[in-house]
């Protein structure tokens, strides 16, 4: 029987300590790690789309510097 209480009661223990869940400075560590993450994500994104833009723009150039010779040539 003792057994039984000690088991019943480690049981409960423990979930106790599993309900009560993550303290008010935990949750605020964790909402600002959340949005520390979500910034460092947005920063990445914006950098990136700068990095395709200028790509573009660069094939652009490439497309009508080619299509202006190419237009010269046929003039001739």
């Amino acid at each position: 029987m003792k057994k039984v209480f000690s088991i019943i009661t480690v049981a409960f223990v423990a979930a106790s300590f599993v309900a009560c869940g993550p303290s008010a400075e935990d949750k605020a560590k964790m909402e600002e790690r959340e949005k520390q993450i979500k910034d460092s994500i947005a920063a990445s994104i914006t950098e990136s789309m700068g990095a395709v833009e200028a790509v573009v723009d660069s094939a652009a150039a490439v497309v009508s510097t080619a299509t202006e010779a190419a237009t010269e040539e046929v003039k001739k």
